[in-house]
């Protein structure tokens, strides 16, 4: 999913990562299936994002190996959302570690707060993205909760192939 430039075919990893997560809104749109919400509506909603835009970014993310197609029950109705493949899983040390550069260099909103990463096996925040900082285990998605005050709320995160509630 290039921006500027098809970078797939250089031997640089580092530029073929970036042709594939080099859009800021694959990002997004993987913290908020890690968080549960693979449904297009709740995509959408959550990231106040256009349909055209978002369907566009999630066809995107389906080719490049980052989401699957799941089906899920709308009352009697079969629809599709989406979930997070292990390339999207791998993801969860680089998602974190943005949070907790963003904690740590940008200034925090009017109305914000400390949004603490907690690893659940053990219960404490870690302040790494890739190991608990508190026990030392390896990080991984089912295992993390992130608090966010601001909207009031602990988002627990799903497995990679894990449908969300929402």
């Amino acid at each position: 999913m290039p921006l500027r430039s098809d970078w797939s075919d250089e031997l640089c990893p580092i530029r073929r990562s970036l042709d594939v997560l080099g859009d800021p809104w694959v990002l997004i749109i993987v913290r908020d299936v890690l968080q549960g919400r693979g449904r297009f509506d709740a995509l959408r909603d959550n990231l106040g994002i256009s349909e055209a835009v978002l369907s566009r970014r999630l066809r995107a993310m389906v080719e490049a190996g980052l989401l699957e197609r799941a089906d899920y029950l709308d009352g009697t109705r079969t629809r599709q959302g989406y979930v997070a493949t292990q390339a999207a899983a791998d993801l969860l040390p680089i998602l974190q570690q943005l949070a907790i550069w963003g904690e740590r260099h940008t200034a925090t909103p009017s109305g914000g707060a400390h949004m603490a990463l907690i690893h659940r096996r053990c219960g404490h925040e870690t302040l790494r993205g890739e190991t608990c900082s508190a026990c030392g285990e390896v990080l991984v998605s089912e295992d993390m909760a992130w608090d966010k005050p601001w909207k009031g709320r602990r988002d627990a995160l799903v497995a990679a192939g894990v449908p969300g509630q929402a």
